[in-house]
């Protein structure tokens, strides 16, 4: 029975302006149209739809009149990248309300007060009431000994099965019988430990008395895959740490049987309590960031492991199921809450899993790490190609007084957009360890291909323009003086070195044998051949541009591959000069066919060599796949090839141990 007192509620004026400026914002979401409009209101969008503006409101001197074509060609590029970002932005969107919706039902939001008086058997509330009112078993160890008051030699060896079960991984379950029926000797024998009555159990007292039986060991195995997980993990350069309220023992047994380490420490040495000597001396924050692991935890142990490693400058992700496991799961940089969690828990993770295992993970990681080598690569090519526009046509303009077309660089920005879309596409090499944004390596990339191209631009227009080169070495027919086949010749150039210099950007080592994706080839292939066609063919007048024909094209084309070949080389030499191990990762990176298994595979057998030669005693050899000279990169670097190698040792271990056990 329960008596419900429902209390009305109306809505005062700031309820009301809250609730209507939450129903407007809905609104707002819901309107694609809107949302569309959107992405047209950003700086870039506001520099073209200027541009626009200016070329339809001004003429163009001498009596011309405005620049329509430049103005449809400018409002067609803004719709295709605002189109192009709305359907992104939209799937997305749509993907995330598939997730939100399988996760958890929609509830209704409502206030009510009442009393409970009573609950039956069969409701909800007074099931579960129920359930633990008849519970009759006890498993804690401890509680149990207690309860049977268990002393004496007889104590000291449970304790002594207890810990020899933790040795080996397994809990204990204690098990002990009520006795009720009392035969004639059994009650001389309780009467000498003044037991004259058999209480009965009631809620004050577990009732008496209680005889212990004995220990059960329990087995709770690491599922099938948490194994592998681990050690794909530690080979690309994340370091794991298990924290764990088991007892130390079976801590280190799992992790032994997890080959992770063995390196883990109670959770007093987390508060700087009761701390043993080898480790009195170590500073919490390093000791959790050497440990594999800490047992005994607490909830505000885990928020404080995640504190720890933060301040230490690690990005850090924690893995979850519990309410207890919130505050930890929204401190770290990356909370993950597995298949069966909480709605507390998912509520405070970035990551909420839909399956039960752990090795998803893994792949978050290959795939985080493929996307941002995209974002990487794109932000190389992006500033590559605006110096090279901007300064291949300054220079010209500046020496030459030539003016090339606004509306032919409208239409290399439309090709090169199709081109670049394939971008998020692209088949790429994650890092095999941990990476960041190295911005001196990327504007210094970025800068000299882009002036490396912009120089190119350039002889190609003396060549054309002002010698008989290219008439004297291939035959073909001199355009110098011609301005309107020099725009096409010009066109062409720019755009088969801009669109080419996509697959130098993209690539670690030589460009031509990292292969990229299939939609990046078709599309630059589709892209040159319309460049190819219009530099041909095109006759147009309003955008001052005549046909070269074919044979200038191959010449332009010759011309191109020729300059394309010493970008790879600049780019080796940009990152030499710069970390030191460009030509190392030149020969690392050769793998001419990626796949998901090669990822990292050169800098895994390096690392496997080095560690090989560490568990054996031997000196390591110079190895410049963490030689950085950011020394907090190299420590970070070192701590997780030591827990690499605590790991392997574990592993070692466990293979001897079951082959002796065979």
């Amino acid at each position: 029975m329960i008596r419900d007192e429902f209390v009305m509620y109306g809505w005062c004026s700031g309820e009301h302006s809250h609730r209507g400026s939450l129903r407007a914002a809905k609104m707002y979401e819901g309107s694609k149209l809107l949302k569309f409009l959107g992405f047209m209101w950003n700086p870039l969008s506001w520099v073209m739809e200027s541009a626009a503006i200016m070329a339809i409101a001004l003429a163009n001197g001498g009596g011309k009149p405005p620049d329509w074509q430049d103005f449809v060609g400018i409002v067609v590029l803004l719709i295709i990248n605002s189109t192009i970002s709305f359907i992104e932005e939209n799937n997305a969107g749509n993907a995330a309300a598939a997730l939100m919706a399988g996760l958890a039902p929609k509830t209704k939001q409502g206030e009510i007060e009442a009393v409970v008086i009573a609950t039956g058997v069969h409701t909800f509330f007074g099931k579960a009431a129920h359930l633990v009112d008849s519970t009759n078993q006890v498993g804690h160890f401890q509680k149990i000994i207690d309860l049977c008051e268990l002393k004496g030699d007889a104590c000291k060896k449970a304790h002594e099965i207890i810990d020899n079960f933790a040795d080996r991984g397994l809990r204990s379950l204690g098990v002990a019988r009520q006795v009720r029926f009392l035969t004639a000797y059994d009650l001389n024998i309780y009467y000498m430990f003044k037991y004259v009555t058999v209480p009965e159990k009631t809620k004050e007292s577990a009732g008496g008395p209680w005889e212990f039986v004995g220990l059960l060991p329990l087995f709770d195995p690491p599922r099938h895959d948490s194994a592998e997980t681990i050690r794909r993990a530690l080979d690309l350069g994340v370091n794991v740490k298990m924290i764990t309220g088991d007892q130390l023992a079976i801590g280190k047994e799992t992790g032994r049987r997890l080959g992770m380490g063995t390196n883990m420490y109670p959770s007093s040495s987390l508060l700087g309590q009761s701390k043993d000597e080898s480790i009195s001396s170590i500073p919490v924050d390093e000791l959790i960031e050497k440990a594999d692991g800490f047992a005994g935890v607490f909830p505000e142990h885990k928020y404080e492991i995640v504190k720890k490693l933060q301040e230490r400058k690690h990005i850090c992700g924690m893995t979850g199921d519990g309410v207890n496991d919130a505050p930890a799961l929204k401190k770290a940089d990356i909370g993950i809450a597995v298949a069966d969690a909480t709605d507390a828990a998912r509520s405070a993770s970035d990551i909420v899993l839909t399956e039960p295992g752990l090795s998803v993970i893994v792949s978050a990681v290959l795939t985080s790490r493929a996307i941002f080598q995209r974002m990487k690569n794109y932000t190389i090519y992006a500033v590559s190609i605006t110096i090279r526009i901007v300064m291949g046509f300054m220079l010209i303009a500046l020496f030459w007084k030539f003016d090339f077309p606004p509306f032919m660089v409208l239409i290399i920005a439309i090709l090169n957009d199709g081109t670049i879309m394939t971008i998020s596409k692209d088949r790429v090499k994650p890092s095999p360890v941990p990476d960041s944004w190295k911005l001196k390596e990327i504007f210094a990339t970025g800068v000299v291909l882009g002036t490396y191209l912009a120089l190119m631009t350039v002889v190609f227009f003396w060549l054309a323009s002002d010698t008989d080169f290219f008439s004297k070495v291939f035959g073909v027919g001199s355009i110098s003086g011609k301005p309107n086949e020099l725009t096409a010749a010009l066109y062409l150039q720019v755009s088969i070195v801009s669109q080419a210099l996509i697959f130098v950007t993209r690539s670690r080592s030589w460009s031509f044998i990292e292969r990229p994706g299939l939609l990046l080839v078709v599309a630059f292939v589709a892209a040159q051949l319309v460049a190819t066609a219009i530099a041909v063919y095109a006759n147009w007048e309003f955008a001052r541009i005549q046909g070269i024909g074919w044979g200038w094209a191959g010449v332009i084309w010759i011309f191109s591959i020729v300059t394309y070949f010493p970008l790879d080389v600049l780019k080796f030499i940009i990152r030499y000069a710069l970390s030191g191990k460009a030509w190392d990762n030149m020969i690392q990176n050769k793998t001419a066919f990626t796949t998901k298994k090669d990822y990292g595979k050169g800098e895994r057998e390096a690392q496997w060599a080095l560690a090989q030669r560490t568990l054996h005693g031997l000196p390591a050899e110079a190895s410049g796949l963490f030689n950085e000279k950011n020394d907090n990169y190299r420590e970070l670097s070192e701590i997780a090839e030591q827990a690499k190698k605590r790991a392997e040792i574990a592993r070692r271990d466990k293979a001897q141990l079951d082959k002796g056990e065979a």
